[in-house]
């Protein structure tokens, strides 16, 4: 049967998801941005130009869904979400949860933990937002966001992980995940299903940070889904360069892994703050980071290597299904080529 999934415009069926990009950020802005306001306020009416601008875009490559990444304290704004979605006419899921220790607001929940309520409070946090509404909006969540550091899962970002399972057992909400510079895939794997998560439902971000195939068959043993999904990002926090992690990627398809890969960009379309001023050098690295770039550059090198039509409409359209909506899983998960 198929699920229902919340969007910022209300619940659809996950027969409506179409093609789906799995991780972009409309809007992102580092925790700290808040406190620059003078130079750097918020522009609601540039947020949703820029927002529009973007799923228009992504439109016009056949894209129906935008999973937003953005987690709580890195300006999640649903009620422009909503706007965008409304104006474009396209589909945006949003994200309940916190960013990795190292980058993220880790003060406000530490001082809790500090006191003994802080997984209580995470678990109530995450269970209302997808349940009830974000903060008054009646905007419902439809993934829950998790992350952790390089090298490492801290105790701060393992309280979210074990809520964020906790959570998905309770609502079958899919999860997904931000791994810092291509770390730590099989063992966010490990962690969640041992919380008792659905690894069929669980989404280990980031994976295209390594080209390393054994990294990537490492997490896949723990029957959970990777996403490449920061093609456009190369040189910079650890990014490999995107003919590299095509390479990786059209390995793991040979091998049989369609139904387990997930595309997306991780574009941020509007910094949150005063604008950035980027080095010349940085901006070429950076000049395919956008949210057209799969279907431009990239799935046009999958079919030359001979990735098929049937591959690219499963990575694109019945894997997020699967995401949120899991079939029954074949024995030894995705050792068949497809």
């Amino acid at each position: 049967m198929a699920a229902t999934v919340n969007t910022v415009t209300g619940p659809i069926s996950s027969e409506d998801l179409g093609k789906t990009l799995v991780h972009e950020h409309f809007m992102f802005g580092y925790p700290g941005y808040q406190g620059d306001a003078t130079l750097g306020p918020f522009d609601r009416e540039e947020a949703v130009r820029v927002g529009v601008a973007a799923a228009e875009r992504a439109k016009s490559h056949g894209v129906k869904t935008i999973i937003d990444a953005t987690p709580n304290e890195c300006g999640r704004n649903v009620e422009v979400l909503r706007e965008i979605s409304e104006r474009a006419e396209i589909q945006i899921v949003c994200s309940t949860g916190y960013y990795y220790e190292g980058e993220g607001a880790p003060a406000y929940f530490n001082f809790r933990r500090a006191l003994g309520t802080a997984e209580e409070e995470i678990y109530e946090m995450f269970s209302r937002e997808i349940t009830e509404g974000i903060a008054g909006t009646g905007i419902r969540a439809g993934v829950i966001k998790l992350a952790s550091s390089k090298d490492a899962i801290t105790d701060y970002e393992a309280m979210f992980f074990s809520c964020g399972a906790r959570v998905q057992k309770e609502t079958g909400t899919p999860i997904i995940t931000h791994t810092q510079e291509g770390t730590m895939g099989p063992e966010q794997a490990e962690l969640l299903v041992s919380e008792g998560a659905d690894p069929r439902r669980c989404q280990i971000g980031h994976m295209d940070g390594n080209t390393d195939v054994v990294y990537h068959m490492n997490t896949l043993a723990h029957e959970v889904n990777v996403a490449f999904d920061r093609f456009g990002i190369q040189g910079i926090v650890g990014a490999p360069m995107d003919e590299a992690r095509t390479a990786c990627l059209i390995g793991l398809l040979g091998m049989g892994y369609t139904e387990r890969i997930l595309l997306s960009h991780d574009t941020v379309n509007l910094w949150l703050g005063r604008p950035l001023r980027m080095p010349e050098q940085l901006q070429r690295l950076l000049a395919n980071w956008h949210i057209g770039h799969l279907f431009e550059n990239i799935i046009p090198k999958l079919r030359q290597a001979g990735v098929t039509e049937e591959q690219i409409e499963t990575i694109f359209v019945e894997n997020p299904k699967r995401l949120f909506d899991p079939l029954p899983v074949r024995e030894a998960a995705g050792a068949t080529p497809s």
